[in-house]
């Protein structure tokens, strides 16, 4: 006959802090979210007696292992001070999803999870941490779509696409690349297909060939911050005088806008 004996630690079972990824790549600008979930403990035992916790704060900490006592914060729950960049989608019973607006080059960092509750025993951090990479680049499998606009077209705008000078098929004002590979990258132009006179300004697009990043980040890029570049060009002389393009970085939006 034998027997198996399992002796648990009092507070050991069930205190976990789960981050969907460790590691994801985000785009300046863009808004990325960090997946996360955490149990708290319930009770700890003193002096053999079962004492209920009391979850009592959470937070985010950047680049420091453990998060805790004076080490600032971007995001904290006892604190009215809070950076709105930072954006706590989770709550106090299971959910901790921390997510980032604007991202910006300081934001290239570890970021960790802490749970405090009202006794040192109820407190806890998942050092390992979700690893954010701030990038020109865009991440792999991610979904793009450029566009061609004009203001001053009245009409279904038909329009050539290039990728590094060499035409591509697609003739309408959307061009759809998904998922990301690294074969998508290159310079992007587009021009109305009755005059090679509008081609815009080459956007460069490139995409991150790490292997170690998440095949499931999903990036959001506000329009509101894309960076726009200029170049000059004609639609009609007998209509419109000087226009000019301008092709948004991240978001390939061209427009046209009449003097």
């Amino acid at each position: 006959l034998s027997r198996v004996l399992l002796f648990l630690l009092a507070g050991a079972v069930g205190q976990t802090v789960i981050y969907s990824f460790t590691s994801i790549c985000a785009v300046n600008g863009s808004t990325v979210t960090l997946l996360c979930s955490f149990t708290p403990l319930k009770s700890f035992n003193e002096s053999g007696r079962e004492v209920p916790l009391k979850l009592v704060r959470v937070r985010w900490c950047q680049n420091h292992e453990f998060c805790f006592v004076d080490t600032p914060s971007v995001y904290d729950s006892k604190s009215t001070n809070n950076n709105s960049r930072y954006q706590y989608l989770g709550d106090m019973k299971t959910n901790c999803t921390l997510q980032i607006r604007d991202v910006q080059e300081r934001d290239e960092a570890t970021f960790r999870f802490r749970m405090e509750a009202d006794n040192v025993a109820g407190h806890f951090t998942n050092t390992t941490g979700v690893n954010v990479r701030v990038d020109k680049k865009f991440c792999r499998s991610e979904t793009v779509t450029l566009l061609c606009t004009s203001l001053c077209t009245f009409h279904q705008l038909e329009v050539t696409w290039y990728k590094d000078g060499h035409a591509l098929s697609e003739t309408g004002p959307s061009l759809h690349l998904s998922p990301l590979t690294a074969e998508n990258s290159g310079n992007y132009t587009c021009a109305l297909k009755a005059s090679m006179n509008t081609l815009s300004e080459p956007y460069s697009l490139q995409v991150e060939t790490s292997e170690s990043l998440s095949p499931r980040t999903l990036l959001s890029v506000p329009p509101k911050d894309t960076k726009k570049a200029r170049c000059s060009t004609r639609v009609s002389e007998n209509k419109f005088k000087q226009l000019s393009e301008s092709v948004s970085l991240l978001e390939g939006e061209v427009i046209q806008n009449c003097n």
